[in-house]
């Protein structure tokens, strides 16, 4: 295709051709490289986008400004990455990590990040001009892997929105926008970034919480911490239930199946609206014993050899809803909780009731 290019930029244009399948590997080691380099650092972002400037777009570019251009190997963009993270903060970590993985050409680098003027709208992203290292591939053949460079942007998804409005606006394009249309691009790009400050300064402090929290129930300090589902996570971690599931398996000597025990959380916070940690030590501390008798109770005429895990857990429930009067509704609505609503719940709760007259806590 002609292009109506002079005999400098035909020359690149044609080089582009010739070396395109050099860009090829360039663009697949860059892509494999960073993504290893990302996950090994348990770093997770929303996107890595890639692409080689098409044939035409080059074209373009050397319509326009071709004399600034030496060789190919001065045209920087014609690889490019994009990695796109939800955090400000993330932004630069994925910065840290490029450093580490290829080689920056810190002289052509930038920062769009911090060349704002004050009266400027939206923001851009984290702009590094690279090349693969030795250390990554050394090809005596191809020794243009090494040789070309190639543009890796990283932003923020909001940083990216507003880059993809701003194109598809055309508000930098060549017609002059109105002061009124600017000010109203500007009113929403401050609003973005704010918004983007925010979500990473959210997420540092639940952070801090969460640290917080696990401070607090390792130490012991559970009538400080709030139990949802964060903490309840936290506090399964040591196990508080163990104790009870062994004594009632040393009953047959059975073997204990691991299972999730979060399902219970809504049983302990909508039905017996605990509302700390120290609510839950105190539950199994005034039922332990009780939920033991029980269970072996039902076990002890049985030869089952493995039982669950949320045993413990399941038997003081029971014992606790019995105790404080639930009664035969209260053991419904648990069992529907936990086994989601089914008419054998209603069977359960139909059996445990008639036994109840004869348990010894509930003569106490």
């Amino acid at each position: 295709m002609n292009y109506g290019l002079d005999p400098h930029g035909e020359t690149l244009l044609q080089q582009y051709k010739e070396r395109y399948p050099i860009f090829q590997r360039i663009e697949q080691i860059a892509v494999k490289h960073l993504q290893q380099s990302l996950q090994q650092q348990g770093l997770y972002v929303t996107s890595i986008e890639h692409r080689i400037k098409e044939e035409k777009s080059l074209a373009g570019k050397l319509e326009l400004k071709g004399t600034k251009y030496r060789s190919l190997e001065d045209i920087t963009d014609i690889l490019g990455l994009r990695v796109t993270t939800f955090y400000t903060d993330d932004v630069d970590k994925v910065a840290a990590i490029a450093q580490q993985t290829f080689d920056i050409n810190w002289k052509e680098s930038v920062d769009k990040r911090k060349v704002h003027e004050l009266n400027s709208f939206g923001y851009s992203s984290l702009h590094y001009i690279c090349r693969l290292p030795k250390s990554i591939i050394d090809d005596p053949d191809m020794p243009e892997l090494n040789e070309y460079r190639f543009e890796l942007q990283m932003r923020t998804a909001l940083q990216h929105v507003w880059s993809t409005i701003e194109h598809d606006t055309g508000y930098k394009g060549d017609v002059k926008i109105p002061n009124e249309y600017r000010r109203q691009f500007s009113r929403l790009a401050g609003m973005l970034e704010l918004i983007d400050d925010e979500f990473s300064r959210l997420r540092t402090e639940l952070t801090e919480y969460r640290r917080k929290v696990q401070s607090l129930v390792t130490s012991g300090q559970l009538k400080d911490v709030p139990l949802d589902t964060e903490t309840f996570r936290n506090y399964l971690n040591l196990h508080p239930f163990d104790r009870l599931n062994q004594r009632i398996a040393a009953t047959n000597q059975a073997e204990i199946l691991p299972t999730t025990l979060l399902p219970f959380l809504p049983v302990l916070q909508k039905e017996f609206r605990f509302n700390t940690l120290g609510d839950v030590e105190n539950f199994i501390a005034e039922n332990t014993d009780d939920a033991y008798k029980f269970a072996i109770s039902q076990l002890a005429l049985t030869d089952l050899d493995i039982i669950s895990e949320n045993i413990g857990l399941m038997n003081l429930c029971i014992v606790h809803i019995l105790k404080d009067g639930g009664g035969r509704s209260g053991l419904i609505r648990f069992y529907d909780i936990i086994n989601g609503e089914d008419q054998d719940n209603k069977n359960l709760a139909d059996i445990i009731i008639k036994q109840a007259p004869i348990l010894p806590f509930m003569n106490k």
